[in-house]
């Protein structure tokens, strides 16, 4: 891979990436130089670490090694999309013969590129895969009982009644109403809305969660932002 002037590939628009390789130095390569092209780049070093981290939280596009020890890659991308995950992947592999693209692309991947590769190119194809995610239709409008978020008015109303919400509680919101009737860990909530910009020891998210209930639940008959206790938060109409 050799080195790269990574700054001279900087992408207008700031990608999430999930890298899942477990090559220590070929990740720390990729994670340097995804982040020095102005993207942010997780790493996962084996297939079940993988799997979970990708199930659990929100990328752009997925980087997947196809040889993983504790889980081979193509499993990890068959089982993402067994659960809905519809994220873009990269597959990486040093197999490269047709057949081997052949058998990584039914099993899910939307790209496949061969070792040893340029990082240029590996940039190239995960921009075009954002690209193609991004083009798709996107939902605006998120409900839950009678309660409705409005991404692009950037309003919020329930039974009718709009409620005015500060920009962080605005994303949390948004981000429990894309996940509604699914538990959302304080983890996720950490790494989706905040991205990690402040000590996980505070007290930050539940305090964002008690302002944000009191507003969309007082003045109203039920609650629909329930605590799971042990586990995180719910938003279900009651």
């Amino acid at each position: 891979m050799g080195s790269a002037p990574f700054k001279d590939f900087a992408y207008k628009d700031p990608m999430k990436i999930l890298v899942i390789e477990d090559d220590r130095e070929a990740a720390d390569y990729l994670q340097k130089a995804l982040s020095e092209a102005g993207h942010t780049a997780h790493l996962a070093s084996d297939g079940e670490m993988g799997f979970a981290i990708a199930d659990t939280n929100e990328y752009d596009v997925l980087v997947v090694d196809r040889m993983l020890p504790r889980r081979d890659g193509l499993s990890v991308i068959a089982e993402l999309r067994a659960h809905g995950n519809t994220t873009p992947v990269l597959i990486l592999s040093a197999l490269g013969e047709v057949d081997d693209r052949v058998t990584g692309l039914r099993a899910g991947g939307d790209d496949y590129l061969t070792k040893p590769y340029a990082f240029s190119e590996l940039l190239a194809r995960v921009e075009v895969l954002n690209r193609r995610a991004g083009a798709k239709e996107v939902e605006t409008v998120y409900r839950s009982g009678d309660l409705e978020l409005d991404r692009l008015s950037h309003t919020v109303r329930r039974s009718g009644k709009e409620i005015t919400l500060q920009p962080r509680e605005f994303r949390l919101l948004e981000y429990l109403m894309r996940h509604a009737g699914q538990v959302v860990t304080r983890t996720m909530l950490l790494e989706n809305v905040w991205d990690y910009h402040f000590d996980p020891q505070t007290n930050v998210i539940d305090v964002h969660v008690s302002r944000l209930r009191g507003k969309i639940e007082k003045g109203f008959e039920s609650p629909v932002l329930h605590t799971v206790r042990g586990a995180g938060y719910m938003l279900k109409a009651g």
